[in-house]
């Protein structure tokens, strides 16, 4: 028999294959974001509902628990809890904080030109230096630095109300995702059998066992840590407007809810809070202002020295400085989601690589040992 003739170069045409299909993504990296794009905005319901029902599911698991309810009553109690407190948010809280961002709009241009009269009519008294073009220097720099500031202010704030705008516009897909998240609870054991059933086939016994043990430590750190952040965010933010309240601080509700949403991010949070609430008030009243980052610090320090560890304790099982690096990370990739994320995300990659450091340690272990 003769020797079949092989074709030259067929062992390549794979990697050519390849190196063409990558080179296409690559070209067409606009067309394939906005598919991507497309497509979250499809399942965009479904991204909420699974958000909703992974942040409830805790709850109806605890009425089920302490109280023995069956399922269709923990859902329905669950439901009317969360809906309440979304209705009394979108009925009282946000026309509230529509009307103190309008109003800051407004009235920063006017604290502007104030503040900078005031600093034209009084530089020279506070002066130390007596050098006339020293005092011109820091009186220019110092107008200068109050019009940037009243205009940062205004645009960040005007692109706050868009940003809110833009968000209630997605108001229906919200709701679809509600309704979503209900048949989601309430099919969970469903839903996670047949999930288990694939991993089962696809990976074989031990590797699924493997994988399913790590799922629920992974659950664990995500629900634990989440809920836990928002519950201790909620009451900073409650003791905050009380607080000011009681000081009688301007557009008290809009730092509160500012520094209860910052609160969430490690570390950093609270000190964004503290920066924004300063220079909301500063330009309405300076002595009102301190008087904020002082409730704010020591808000601060009630949360870090006894709210935040009585409520979290170690829920993720990182060192501070491991903590730091997940908010500035997933800051710089994702913005504040993921300053937020980060660090159970970083808590996850931990215990996976943990996993694997271990299953190496104790093959080498045996191998060794006689």
């Amino acid at each position: 028999m003769g020797r079949s003739k092989k074709i030259p170069y067929l062992s390549v045409l794979p990697v050519v294959t390849i190196a063409l299909i990558i080179y296409k993504l690559v070209d067409n990296v606009g067309i394939i974001a906005n598919g991507f794009k497309f497509l979250g905005s499809i399942l965009l319901p479904f991204f909420w509902a699974f958000g909703i029902a992974y942040f409830l599911n805790p709850q109806m698991k605890y009425f089920e628990h302490k109280f023995k309810m069956k399922r269709v009553f923990s859902l329905i109690t669950v439901y009317v809890i969360f809906l309440g407190i979304l209705a009394f948010t979108v009925g009282i809280i946000v026309p509230s904080l529509y009307d103190n961002v309008k109003q800051i709009v407004v009235e920063v241009p006017e604290y502007a030109a104030e503040t900078e009269k005031f600093i034209n009519k009084n530089i020279e008294k506070f002066s130390i230096i007596e050098d006339e073009n020293a005092t011109t220097y820091i009186r220019d720099n110092l107008t200068k630095f109050v019009e940037k500031s009243g205009k940062h202010i205004e645009s960040g704030l005007t692109l706050a109300v868009t940003k809110i705008i833009g968000f209630t516009s997605g108001l229906f897909k919200f709701i679809i995702g509600i309704i979503i998240s209900v048949y989601m609870l309430n099919d969970k054991e469903k839903l996670i059998a047949g999930i288990k059933r694939i991993i089962y086939a696809s990976l074989g016994n031990e590797r699924a066992d493997s994988l399913v043990s790590l799922e629920r430590e992974v659950d664990a750190i995500f629900s634990r840590y989440i809920v836990g952040k928002f519950i201790d965010s909620a009451i900073i933010g409650v003791l905050c407007i009380i607080l000011l309240g009681i000081i009688k601080t301007p557009y008290a509700l809009l730092i509160s809810i500012i520094v209860g949403i910052t609160n969430m991010i490690p570390y950093f949070g609270p000190f964004i809070g503290m920066v924004f609430g300063f220079f909301i008030v500063v330009f309405s009243s300076p002595i009102m202002a301190l008087w904020v980052v002082i409730v704010v610090f020591l808000l601060q320090q009630f949360d870090g020295w006894y709210l935040g560890p009585k409520i979290l304790g170690d829920k993720v099982g990182l060192s501070p400085l491991f903590i730091i690096f997940s908010v500035i990370l997933g800051g710089g990739l994702f913005g504040a989601l993921g300053m937020f994320l980060g660090v159970p995300c970083i808590a996850t990659i931990k215990l996976f690589l943990d996993r694997i450091i271990d299953k190496k340690l104790d093959r080498k272990a045996k191998a060794i040992a006689p």
